[in-house]
């Protein structure tokens, strides 16, 4: 597939946005259009249309979204589910008004129902109980899925979407209350470490397995699936089941995560682990075995992901003092 003349990257001051503009500049591709927020406020249809009307847009990454962690969606939920919706149709419609006919959503692995079957298959989609902290977040992903394929299936617009699993890297939220959970044990073992602490507790057991995905590997995937031609692409998906996951297909606890982290930022003292705090899910795990039909394989290892993230932190710690 010929390369695109303009790409327009929605999102592009997020973790994965930004990861997506590095990844599309080192391919070469020079006509990338990023808009921060207020010059365009996504959630507003008028400005999104007109944006587009005036723009010449070959591709679109869907990378824009509101995120956070457990207790950002159990606080927030009304704003979780109102802002995706509306960045998601907004997006969608506007491109498809416009005549743009490529466009990847990034979605979520929360997507999939709690007790899904491990590793979680594409056709676990909708059949079973969401996770309830974030149903409303997770409800929204899955509406964006739904515009993609609507929008082909009635009008022939090559709409495509990935689920990504657990993201962590570079231009990551490392706020102490509403990150995930690979930055806020960074920042927590980074803090004790300086402060010569004796321990550092961990919420729950750590016996909880989970799947981490560094975000550049996430950018390299979403580019693969978007250049696929669209013969390739619609043999291996069903136009009402059309997500493909991304993930490294490969699992850990969280005592092994946090134990790797403590040894990334230098923390020598004790790991205790607070076993009266919530697990959550016991395992969560993606099945990448379509992604790697297609062609694709995650190639950051945890450990060495998660050492270029803290030298990220590090270099811009100070952005993160004031909270």
């Amino acid at each position: 597939m010929a390369s695109p003349k303009t790409v327009f990257v929605a999102g592009h001051r997020g973790m994965v946005g930004s990861a997506l503009v590095r990844r599309l500049e080192a391919q070469g591709i020079s006509e990338i259009i990023t808009r921060p927020r207020q010059n365009l406020d996504l959630t507003n249809q008028a400005a999104v249309d007109a944006f587009f009307k005036r723009e010449r847009i070959d591709q679109v990454y869907l990378a824009a979204a509101k995120v956070g962690g457990i207790h950002a969606n159990n606080t927030y939920p009304a704003d979780f589910i109102y802002e995706n919706l509306m960045i998601e149709a907004n997006i969608i419609h506007a491109a498809h008004k416009n005549n743009v006919q490529q466009l990847l959503f990034l979605g979520s692995s929360c997507i999939y129902p709690k007790f899904a079957d491990q590793p979680m298959r594409e056709d676990a989609l909708l059949t079973g109980k969401l996770e309830s902290t974030n149903e409303p977040y997770a409800i929204a992903k899955i509406t964006g899925i739904k515009l993609c394929e609507s929008y082909h299936r009635q009008y022939g617009r090559d709409y495509r979407s990935v689920m990504p699993t657990n993201l962590y890297g570079p231009g990551d939220n490392f706020h102490p209350e509403n990150s995930h959970v690979v930055p806020a044990l960074m920042r927590r073992f980074h803090e004790a470490a300086l402060r010569n602490d004796r321990a550092v507790t961990v919420w729950g057991s750590g016996t909880p397995m989970r799947e981490f995905l560094h975000v550049d590997d996430m950018a390299s995937a979403s580019i693969h699936v978007m250049n696929l031609d669209q013969e390739t692409y619609e043999q291996n998906t069903d136009p009402m089941l059309s997500h493909i996951n991304v993930g490294t297909g490969v699992d850990c606890t969280i005592r092994e995560l946090a134990e790797t982290v403590s040894d990334v930022t230098g923390f020598t003292g004790e790991l205790e682990f607070d076993a009266s705090k919530p697990d959550g899910t016991p395992r969560k795990l993606m099945d990448v075995s379509k992604l790697a039909q297609l062609g694709w394989r995650a190639s950051i290892a945890l450990k060495d992901g998660l050492k270029s993230t803290y030298e990220w932190y590090l270099d811009h710690q100070d952005d993160f003092k004031s909270v």
